[in-house]
Formats: structure tokens, C-alpha cells, sequence
């Protein structure tokens, strides 16, 4: 069984991306906009410098080329500047000069932001505090109903919360002469020597854009301002009258748990980001840059796929040509791994920004050449990301005769580091790695650099280099991690150093690296309630995790750490395959060591579904259970050729153990001779130090059945300790068992005082195996071994402890039935 997963599987250096320090939401169209993923491969955009991973999801400052998102809005709504209109009870403002709007919730806010200059010195420091937190995002953020407003003004100042209410009341149910002379008094905030807001703060500038906003209204948009208003206030009105018969029929506890599930699903905000018209700039901005930096750092507080999906159609419905949606739109269809949504997606971005001329304008006459190159680029990455090599080829080769043309060095040595990607499936591109490492180097790109690293030393891992050259590589890499803050690379590191660890089969080194990685705090800067780890390395990390202490029979702490990893990382989200493929094989060893086959063989759809290989092993594994040799055989054989040729060397030794065990069972013995002594070579040959042991321990089974037990027991003594120190407790208990048989086995020419101490020696071996086997509840081992003690004891003559252990063969064995195989033939 494999006994690891690589964290960055593709095996090649993945371009980095936008700087973190830039406070902008940059999609791609140079190299640090280039589409590339961590380890499921490719999600991680590309960098011009190299230096610093991912933040096409920074901030709200600003976007590439000096390019605002209001400014392709504007485009669309071109008709505006002269005649603004109403759609959908908002009212559009001149969006060329003022980029904003008035809506009826902004006109909540203005209340708020009256009454609150009015309160003054009224409100304390600490309610004064929470609503100067509470205020940017609601500045910032998209319209909300007035219900939810009110909550949250409710919780940081009861009193102010209600003062609005009373305010936005008298407005909505008096005149429209009302609505008028609360604008005026708006003006009123920015008079005196010392007003209560400055022209240039957040708030001033709201306030500015707003009372600029209202006086360009004709008088028939100030009236339908005005009666959208007042739908807007009565359709709270409407819904707190069903709140409260809802409460009358509503005990106390209910009425307690719902509201506890409320503030549970409260950092959603689905039905309140959902807009009946076009959102200004600013909430554009917002609403962009929020949901793209969820999907990398805490993609649980992210918006569902389908309703991310929803909004960004509305977006664009009103906007064609905003690019920076279509480039969200490619991220989220990457999620579901939708490839014709995705592809559309990117391809638009890409039209956008060309046509748009936001590149022309930043970089010159070079502009449009750039933004093809790396629209090239993005689109072999693409094609990478879901298998499509030849056409990822035939996009790289475009991308590399652009750039070749343009001397952009910088494109070519992320195209190096993809052909390498697109290669390494056709024949062995380490040479073309080494030089993309080199080049990386000479150009000052840290990042492609040590990803290029990264990759080399996960290719010599499963080439069978040796584990001390490999961590000193990996030393050399996080030198350059730490020199540059590549928190994000710090972490892939430590996770490909626990599945290296895992690989050569230490345990105990690969918890360590594992917990490591756990206890770090990120070096990246996230917004509070937000979880900072939730990459691909900290998933591959937590299900090596769980499978180690499955592996001890600590069942109930992997099922915790599952249970963390099913709520961090959902069904639906990118890294959620790893621990489904954990969880199936966690769940389908437990099956097998109790005998229930039938269980095990429903999981190997689903194992198969997730992992082919891993699927087509437990299939075999199941046949070879239920006795069905013939078919476990053939199946064994398909696989074996397969992996050979994809040089899966982890899985041609398991399956080569499995073939001997096989012809155990068939009485061939000698037969089973070459086959292990073939995979032993091959576990030497490539360091996998823990199958080499269980490989071992195989041949000694072998060699005992054969009639030479006293050479088995000089061979055990040798082989036994890396399975003690770092094997499955499963593994342990077999591997003591099998000391017990041979010291049985031995005690033919031994005297009679002689035989009686090898036979207790050879009850307490039994003894610690039943431990062993009775923390992973595998009750076919624990049968054999108390049948085989039962007949100890029963040689000795103690009757009692017979006995005992004889009632428990027969519960057991009256559980699982032998189905006319002999007892105690077979390793395992």
C-alpha cells in the first residue's frame, strides 16, 4: 500500500506569484498573473520578479496598469452621463465622474453616520471602538437588508441602533421634502473650524461622494430614490411583524438554538451579497478582492461555487468588460474543476484586457505583445492543471516564440519550468529542471527557483537517492525561503520533507516534520477570523496525520483529525480529494482487519474513483480475502505491469508481496522465492527502508515453512527492529508472531528444560502480539495467534490458560469462519 502522498505532485516548479505586499486584486497578465496551483498542481498565479506568492488577492488599492474596474463599468453604463435612470429600485448616479450611486442602504448609512456625529460624547470608548470596526465594511461591502443593519448596529450600541430606526422611520413615512432637507443637513458635518468630519477621511469622502451623487439626480430619481426608500423600510417592517409571530409560537430554548444557528451562518453572507442592480466600483472592488482572498486563505468563508458563480454573472451582466470578474470567474470554475468554464473564463479575461488597452497603457507598445504571451502561458498552465499535455505543448510553444521575440527572459523560464511539467510524462526532464533551477537563479526569481528545487528533490526521492542528500537540498531551499519571507513555500517544504520521511518508511521523522508544520504561524497578513492555513500543505500534512495514528489503532484521534479536515476543507472545495482518498483507506483497513470483507469491497469504489492504482491494489487485496486466487492473481499482474511502466516502485513492491503471499496460499512455496527477493532488491535499491523490512520478514516466513527455522531467527533479529521502531502496529504484531513460530519451530533438537523456556519466551512474544493486534481489532491475527498459544499452553500443561485462550478462538472463529484455508499459513 502506498504509505505516502507527495505534497506539490506534479513534480515541477510551479511560476509564483504577485507580490503579497501589493494591495491590489492583479489576475494575470504577466508572468506574476500566470495560473499555477501548489500541489494539486497549478493554482498559483505567476510572478514578474519571482518573489512572493499569490496576491491577486491583496486589497482594494488599486488594479494592474493603473486600471480601475469602475472605468470598464463606466463603459457599459455610457448612456448614464447624460441621462442617469433607475433599474430595479437603484438609482444610477453619473458613473464617468462620480463612480457611485445612492441606494436606499446607503441612505441607512448616512442615518447611521448622522446619528452617530449627533450621539457624540453620549457613546463610550468601547462602543465608540466597535462601531468604528463595524463601519468599513459597511462602507465597503454590498447592499444589505435593513434587518441585518440594524443587528449589527444592535451589537455594538443598542441605543444607536434604535436611534436610527426612529430617524430612518420619520424620513420613510414623512414627505419627500424630508428626504431633501436630510441631505441638506449632510453639507452641515463639513462647517465650522472644527467639523465633525474631515472632507478626506473615509467617512468625509463617503458623505461627499453621496451628497454629490444626490444633487446630480433629476426630481423624477429623487422620487423614485425616495419610494424605493420606503419599500426598503417597509420590507423590514414587513419582516420583523413575521419575526415576532414567529417568536409567540417559539419556546425559549428554540427560539435559543436558532439564533445560536444564525451566528453560525453569519460569515456566509450569500442572500445579503445578492444585488438586484449593479454594484458601484467600490463595491466591486470589495466584493472581488474579498472572495478572491477567501478562496486562497479560508475558502470555507468563501462564497459557494454556484453562488460565487451568480453574482459574478450579475456583475458582468451590467459589465461585460470587466476583466478582473472573468479572471474570479476562471479561479471559481478551477474549483469544481469545470474545464470548459474555466477555459472561457480565462480566454475572456485575456480579450478584455487587450481590448480594454489596459496593458498598452501601462508598458507601452509592448503591452499587447505581453498580455498574448502570457495569455499563452496561462492557457498551457490550464491545460496542464486537467492532464491536456499536447495541447499544454502547443500553447507553450506559442507562448515561447512570443516571448523569444519580445527577449522576455523572465516568460521564458516559466515556460522552461511547464515544458518540464508537460515532459516529465514522456521521458525523465530532470536535465531541463536543473537548467530552469539555474537560470531561476541568474535572474533573480527565488520563487521558480525553489520550486524547481522542490520538484528535483521529490523526482531523486522516488529515484532512491539517498534521504541525507535529499534534506540537505531541502536546506538549501528554505535558505532562500526565509531570505525572501516564501511563507507559503516554507510550508510546501516542510510537508514534502514528512511525505520523504513517510516514503522511506520513518514514521517518527515524519511526525515530527508533520507537527512542525502544525504549530507554525503564517508569515502572510490575513483579516481576523480567517483561517491562515488552509493550503494544500497543511492538507497533505493533517492526512499523513491521521493515517499514522490509524496505523497505532488510535482510530478515535484519526477520526477527529478527519472530522478537522472535512470541516476546513469541504466536499467541494480543491483539496478536498485528499482526505476522501485518507478517509476510504482509513476505513478500509479497519474493514479488513475485522473480517468484514464485504464492507471493504463497497470502499474500493470509492477508493478507486479518488486514486486508480490505489483502488485496483485493495480490489486484489479484497480477492485474495474472499479466496478468489485466480482473479486476485490476474488483477495483481495487470497492476504490476502498469506500475512498472509508470514506475510506481512503492506500489510494484506491495504488489509483488501480495503475489508471494498468493503462492503461500497455493502451496508454492518455492515459487514464492523469487518474487520476494525481487521486490527486496527493488526496496534496497530505491531506500524504501520499511518495505525492505516487511520485505524481509516475508523471506523468513518463507525459509520457515521451508523446514530452516534456526537461520530465520538470525534473520529476524536483524529485520525486526526498523518494523518495531517505525512499523503499523498491525505490522508489529505480525512481525512478533512470527519471532513466537520460529522460536517453536527451533525447539526440535532442544532438551526438555531447554524446549520448556523457548516456549515461554514464545507464549509472552505471543502475548505482546496480541497487544499489538487487539488495538486494531484484527480478529483473523488474533485467532491464529490464540489458537497457536491455546496449543502452547496446552504442551506445558497448564490447563487453565488452555482453556482460556481456547473459549476465545472459538468466539473468534465462530465469527470468522476459515473458509477451508489452513490456519497460521500465511505472514499476514
Amino acid at each position: 500500500m502506498m504509505r505516502h502522498t507527495m505534497c506539490y505532485s506534479w513534480c515541477g516548479p510551479g511560476p509564483a506569484a504577485a507580490r503579497n505586499d501589493s494591495p491590489r486584486l492583479s489576475p494575470p497578465a504577466g508572468p506574476e498573473r500566470a495560473e499555477h496551483k501548489s500541489s494539486s498542481h497549478w493554482s498559483r498565479l505567476l510572478s514578474r520578479d519571482g518573489s512572493r506568492g499569490g496576491d491577486w488577492l491583496a486589497g482594494v488599492a488599486g488594479f494592474p496598469g493603473g486600471r480601475r474596474p469602475g472605468a470598464a463599468m463606466a463603459s457599459v453604463h455610457e448612456s448614464l452621463y447624460f441621462n442617469p435612470m433607475m433599474t430595479n429600485g437603484v438609482v444610477h448616479a453619473n458613473v464617468f465622474g462620480i463612480k457611485d450611486w445612492v441606494t436606499p442602504y446607503k441612505m441607512a448609512l448616512l442615518v447611521l453616520l448622522s446619528e452617530l456625529g449627533r450621539a457624540g460624547s453620549q457613546l463610550d470608548q468601547l462602543e465608540r471602538r466597535r462601531l468604528n470596526r463595524l463601519l468599513l465594511p459597511l462602507l465597503q461591502g454590498p447592499d444589505m437588508p435593513l434587518s441585518r443593519l440594524r443587528k449589527a448596529i444592535e451589537e455594538c450600541c443598542p441605543n444607536l441602533a434604535g436611534s436610527v430606526h426612529i430617524r430612518l422611520k420619520l424620513i420613510a413615512e414623512g414627505e419627500l421634502k424630508d428626504m431633501e432637507q436630510f441631505f441638506d443637513d449632510l453639507s452641515d458635518s463639513f462647517s465650522g473650524t472644527e467639523p465633525e468630519v474631515h472632507k478626506t477621511s473615509v467617512i468625509g469622502l463617503f458623505l461627499r461622494h453621496m451628497i454629490l451623487a444626490y444633487n446630480k439626480l433629476s426630481f423624477s430619481q429623487v422620487y423614485k430614490l425616495y419610494t424605493a426608500l420606503q419599500q426598503y423600510f417597509l420590507n423590514d417592517e414587513k419582516k420583523c411583524g413575521i419575526d415576532e409571530n414567529d417568536m409567540e409560537l417559539t419556546s425559549t430554548e428554540e427560539l435559543d438554538g436558532k439564533m445560536e444557528k444564525e451566528e453560525l451562518d453569519v460569515p456566509l453572507r450569500e442572500e445579503e451579497i445578492s444585488c438586484s442592480g449593479p454594484l458601484s466600483q467600490k463595491q466591486a472592488e470589495y466584493f472581488l478582492s474579498q472572495q478572491a482572498s477567501l478562496l486562497k486563505n479560508d475558502e470555507t468563508k468563501a462564497l459557494t461555487p454556484g453562488s460565487l458563480q451568480k453574482e459574478l454573472n450579475n456583475l458582468l451582466k451590467f459589465n461585460p468588460d470587466f476583466a478582473e470578474a472573468h479572471y474570479l470567474s476562471y479561479l471559481n470554475s478551477l474549483r469544481v474543476h469545470d474545464v470548459f468554464s474555466s477555459t472561457h473564463s480565462l480566454l475572456h479575461y485575456f480579450d478584455r484586457l487587450i481590448l480594454t488597452g489596459a496593458e498598452s497603457k501601462s508598458n507601452g507598445d509592448e503591452g499587447y505583445g505581453r498580455s498574448l504571451r502570457y495569455a499563452a502561458l496561462n492557457l498551457a498552465a490550464l491545460h496542464c492543471r486537467f492532464g491536456h499535455y499536447q495541447q499544454a505543448e502547443l500553447a507553450l510553444q506559442e507562448a515561447i516564440r512570443i516571448a523569444q521575440e519580445s527577449n522576455d527572459h523572465v516568460c521564458l523560464q516559466h515556460c522552461l519550468s511547464w515544458l518540464h511539467i508537460s515532459e516529465q510524462k514522456i521521458f525523465d526532464s530532470c536535465v531541463l529542471l536543473e537548467h530552469s533551477v539555474n537560470k531561476s537563479l541568474h535572474f533573480g526569481l527565488p520563487y521558480l527557483a525553489s520550486l524547481g528545487i522542490q520538484s528535483l528533490v521529490q523526482q531523486r526521492a522516488f529515484a532512491g537517492k539517498a534521504a541525507n542528500k535529499l534534506m540537505d537540498a531541502l536546506k538549501d531551499s528554505d535558505l532562500l525561503h526565509w531570505k525572501h519571507s516564501l511563507s507559503e513555500l516554507i510550508d510546501i517544504s516542510i510537508a514534502q520533507k514528512t511525505a520523504i520521511w513517510r516514503l522511506y518508511g520513518r514514521s517518527t521523522m515524519a511526525l515530527q516534520q508533520a507537527q512542525t508544520l502544525l504549530s507554525m504561524n503564517s508569515l502572510e497578513a490575513v483579516n481576523v477570523g480567517v483561517q491562515q492555513n488552509n493550503t494544500e500543505a497543511f492538507a497533505v500534512v493533517l492526512c499523513h496525520l491521521a493515517e499514522l495514528h490509524a496505523e497505532q489503532g488510535y482510530f478515535a484521534a484519526a477520526s477527529e483529525i478527519l472530522k478537522h479536515l472535512k470541516e476546513r476543507f469541504p466536499p467541494n472545495s480543491q483539496h478536498a480529494q485528499l482526505w476522501m482518498l485518507f478517509d476510504q483507506k482509513i476505513q478500509f483497513e479497519r474493514a479488513m482487519n475485522d473480517g468484514r470483507y464485504h464492507i471493504a469491497d463497497s470502499l474500493v469504489a470509492g477508493i478507486t474513483a479518488l486514486n486508480s492504482i490505489e483502488g485496483m491494489y485493495r480490489k486484489a487485496i479484497v480477492l485474495k480475502a474472499q479466496n478468489q486466487m485466480l482473479e486476485a492473481h490476474k488483477l495483481l499482474q495487470k497492476l504490476l505491469i502498469h506500475c512498472q511502466e509508470i514506475k510506481n516502485t512503492e506500489i510494484v513492491i506491495s504488489v509483488l508481496l501480495s503475489v508471494a503471499e498468493l503462492y503461500w496460499r497455493s502451496s508454492c512455496h518455492t515459487i514464492a522465492l523469487p518474487v520476494l527477493l525481487q521486490a527486496l532488491a527493488f526496496s534496497r535499491e530505491y531506500s524504501l527502508q520499511y518495505l525492505a523490512s516487511e520485505t524481509v520478514l516475508n523471506l523468513a516466513f518463507s525459509q520457515l515453512i521451508l523446514g530452516i527455522p534456526e537461520q530465520v531467527l538470525n534473520i529476524l533479529h536483524m529485520a525486526i527492529e526498523p518494523g518495531l521502531a517505525h512499523g503499523a502496529v498491525l505490522d508489529k504484531g505480525c512481525a512478533m508472531f512470527l519471532v513466537a513460530k520460529c522460536q517453536v519451530a527451533s525447539t526440535a533438537s532442544y532438551t526438555q528444560q531447554k524446549k520448556a523456556e523457548a516456549l515461554e519466551s514464545a507464549i509472552l512474544n505471543l502475548n505482546e502480539a496480541k497487544t499489538y493486534l487487539a488495538k486494531v481489532d484484527c480478529k483473523e491475527q488474533l485467532r491464529d495467534v490464540l489458537y497457536f498459544q491455546a496449543r502452547l499452553f496446552h504442551t506445558l500443561g497448564k490447563t487453565q490458560e488452555r482453556n482460556k485462550c481456547a473459549m476465545l478462538f472459538r468466539q473468534l472463529h465462530q465469527e470468522l469462519p476459515a473458509h477451508g484455508v489452513p490456519l497460521i499459513n500465511a505472514f499476514k
